[in-house]
């Protein structure tokens, strides 16, 4: 197809093309390497079918929201994947005269019926969300003015989208065009490539020279435009496309996706303590400015700027990425870049607004963690700066001194289970179940109800069960999301060091961010502990037919799912079942399971007061759930009790209430049947 001249001319196109391709791709691995650690290969090998086949080829992760812009998504996706097979057939082609990839046989008929159909989807999906890109332009592309956005970003953003736009409809669209030059000048329909057959049509009449030429601009254009592209691809946002499988690939082995990374506060030589610099990321951490496709889900998903607040995780990516296209070369050279990361990338109003919920990390097509970045950087605030908001003052001082946030003295935290069988690992050291209570409802008022109506249905049941009483403290997951590593460190190295003594055969705690710090996080401190929330033992024990319940009106309930045990462990069908054994009728929120909205409690905000906003999360989800129609909210974590709770008016008919506490006034055993006016 090609002459000696064009041969010659393309072959020094792709040798200057990759030459300027590698020098970006090995300044890209020198930034990367600059992060702390390294990636386990073997188990990056491990992972290589599911990354493969499960993320990049199906695009599961991208098909967790926006299903039909999803889709069309994904039809530019899997057309630029097979393309890469369509565009190693057409070099080959051009090179070989006479020569036909794959043959003329059912292969080579299946492979071009491939080319033509994948050809048309992705021209329909590129076109689509061009028009809602640059047309339509939803809320969803825009930055909230106060928001950091680094210089040129605004512009870059779109420029960026524009330019791999741009490439894809001519990429695609001149050699689909070429192609039906093609097959017009072969003068015979081909049945294997009906699109182009049809578009063959509209050039009847053409002489074989002008067909020759326009199969010769189509082949010139569209693989032309790959290698003049290549040497900007690692500068650019459709660099996702080869770093979003090496994200999946190389990602940290981890229990949860609200795991964090201990620090070793024994090791002298240790100067850097969280995050300041961007070069004090890790190397994950500086992947996941590179993944980003810039499609602002996890914005989107964030309640935190859901509600109003300046919190963008996708502006944070995205500020990474445009300051590594800067000062990339800088920190490839091992110099240190010119600003902290409160700069150029998020502001200290956004770090203190997130809620550590989870759901950016959860919602990213491509494996991003920005929260992840947020809780380093608190870390930094913290331990380097001594910068955090003074309310948390308050919770840290009461963990440092009586070891819980509520300030209330070891020796009262057994003062809810007064009048109640509750006995201590002393009294019953062979326990088959160790309660950890927890310190908010051991301490909080509302909360300690939850805990005496737990209490009701264990010895309901006949559990063998125990407490640790007084000598239970706060296991520190408020001062880890808070950035105070090093109290954390304190509460959780004696915790574990009581836990390894009693030696408990399992344990069951009321809150969910217990549950997550004990299972997820101990294992760090040396603490392998079998760990489950309480919706888990009551869905056991009713099941087991170990409690009789009245018979009694079942009012339509809904359930909020707590971010720490839904999403962030895993747990979506225990609560629901334990309502559902009951004869209770539950209806779903809008969202729900693992894209359950946030209380607004995570991440230590607890403990402090709102950033500013147009709405508190809090009155948010509770709107949630007052248009569901339920009169009964259920609810599986104590802060998300208080938050729900504190939401509401005083008129407000809705009732916020435990599964424990539904449960419990359900039994045969317990005050009468359910009433759902109960406080």
């Amino acid at each position: 197809m090609l002459t000696p001249l064009e041969r010659v001319a393309f072959l020094l196109v792709v040798l200057v093309s990759l030459g300027l391709a590698t020098r970006g791709a090995l300044r890209l691995i020198r930034i990367i390497g600059r992060g702390r650690g390294r990636p386990n290969w073997s188990l990056a090998w491990r992972r290589l079918p599911d990354v493969l086949f499960l993320k990049t080829a199906s695009l599961e992760p991208t098909f967790r929201a926006r299903t039909l812009v999803s889709l069309l998504h994904g039809f530019v996706a899997w057309g630029f994947m097979y393309y890469l097979l369509v565009n190693l057939g057409d070099v080959l082609q051009g090179y070989i005269s006479g020569f036909i990839f794959l043959g003329t046989g059912l292969i080579g008929g299946l492979y071009r019926l491939g080319a033509d159909l994948l050809s048309v989807a992705a021209l329909i999906g590129m076109a689509s969300l061009f028009i809602r890109r640059f047309l339509l332009r939803p809320s969803s592309f825009e930055v909230r003015a106060g928001t950091t956005l680094y210089p040129g970003a605004r512009i870059g953003i779109r420029r960026d989208s524009l330019i791999v736009t741009l490439l894809i409809l001519f990429h695609v669209g001149f050699r689909f065009l070429g192609e039906s030059f093609r097959v017009a000048l072969e003068g015979d329909a081909d049945a294997w490539q009906p699109f182009a057959t049809l578009l063959a049509g509209a050039w009847s009449g053409w002489s074989p020279a002008a067909l020759d030429i326009g199969s010769h601009v189509g082949w010139w254009v569209a693989l032309g435009l790959i290698f003049a592209f290549l040497p900007y691809a690692p500068y650019s946002k459709h660099i996702h496309l080869g770093m979003a499988p090496i994200n999946y690939l190389l990602k940290p082995e981890r229990r949860s996706m609200g795991e964090l990374d201990a620090l070793d506060f024994e090791d002298e030589s240790l100067e850097q303590f969280g995050v300041t610099r961007i070069e004090d990321l890790s190397y994950a951490g500086l992947l996941d400015a590179y993944a980003c496709i810039m499609c602002f889900r996890c914005t989107d998903a964030c309640p935190a700027h859901e509600t109003g607040k300046v919190l963008s995780p996708a502006a944070l990516e995205i500020n990474k990425r445009y300051f590594l296209n800067k000062e990339g070369g800088q920190l490839a050279a091992g110099e240190q870049s010119s600003l902290t990361l409160t700069e150029f990338a998020i502001s200290k109003e956004a770090v203190w607004a997130c809620t550590a919920c989870g759901a950016c990390v959860q919602v990213c097509p491509v494996g991003n963690e920005p929260m992840r970045d947020i809780l380093e950087i608190r870390r930094s605030l913290v331990l380097m700066e001594n910068d955090f908001p003074e309310e948390l003052q308050t919770a840290f001082r009461g963990m440092e001194r009586t070891v819980n946030p509520w300030n209330v003295p070891p020796e009262e935290r057994l003062v809810w289970a007064e009048g109640l069988q509750v006995p201590t690992v002393e009294q019953n050291p062979t326990a088959e179940l160790l309660w950890w209570v927890g310190c908010a409802p051991a301490t909080d008022t509302r909360a300690q109800e939850t805990a005496r109506a737990f209490a009701r249905v264990l010895n309901a049941a006949e559990v063998d069960f125990a407490v640790l009483g007084g000598r239970e403290q706060c296991t520190g997951d408020s001062a880890r999301r808070a950035g105070n590593e090093y109290l954390f460190y304190e509460l959780a190295s004696a915790n574990v060091e009581l836990l390894n003594e009693v030696a408990p055969k399992r344990i069951v705690t009321t809150c969910p961010h217990c549950l997550h710090t004990l299972l997820n996080e101990y294992p760090a401190f040396g603490g392998q502990y079998t760990v489950i929330h309480h919706t888990q033992l009551l869905q056991e024990l009713i099941a087991d037919g170990r409690l009789e319940f009245e018979d009694a009106e079942s009012p339509l309930l809904t359930f909020h799912d707590p971010c720490y045990l839904g999403r962030q462990n895993g747990v979506f069908a225990a609560p629901r079942d334990s309502l559902k054994l009951i004869d209770m009728d539950v209806r779903e929120m809008p969202r729900s399971g693992a894209q359950s909205f946030c209380c607004g409690a995570g991440g230590a905000q607890m403990w402090k007061e709102e950033e500013a906003g147009q709405a508190r999360v809090s009155e948010e989800r509770l709107r949630e759930a007052q248009e569901s129609g339920a009169q009964t909210l259920a609810v599986g974590c104590p802060f998300c009790m208080i938050m729900l709770s504190s939401a509401q008016q005083a008129d407000d008919p809705l009732v916020v209430r435990d599964v424990a506490e539904i449960v419990a006034d359900r039994m045969k055993s317990g005050d009468g049947a359910f009433d759902p006016s109960s406080p």
